[in-house]
């Protein structure tokens, strides 16, 4: 799994890209960690790259998020397609967490 990380205003965006499964979960929680280590509470993470997401992968994110809440922060979700798309839906992530069509959408209500 990769990650291409830029900012926005006090914003940091991370565009995930690959697989993200027990092996590469914790590189997730560890990006989100250094964002805010950064300052960046606020965190959108663009999917469109995303070829997979297991149940570590939404552990990870769940451990993430309750670190961004408790520093007044949270993380939204954008571009999610195919397998992830529905893995978020089925796991009912996509009414727990913020998600938007679009990297602007998010930006936006970030």
């Amino acid at each position: 799994m990769d990650f291409i990380k830029t900012t926005e205003g006090n914003i940091c965006i991370l565009a995930v890209v690959g697989r993200m499964d027990t092996l590469t979960a914790p590189e997730f929680e560890a990006k989100c960690a250094e964002c805010a280590a950064e300052g960046a509470t606020r965190i959108v993470v663009d999917l469109s790259s995303l070829e997979y997401i297991s149940s570590a992968g939404l552990r990870s994110i769940l451990a993430s998020a309750k670190k961004l809440k408790a520093l007044g922060g949270g993380l939204s979700f954008c571009c999610l397609s195919g397998i992830v798309n529905e893995v978020f839906a089925v796991s009912g992530f996509s009414k727990l967490m913020p998600v938007f069509p679009t990297r602007q959408e998010a930006l936006a209500k970030a």
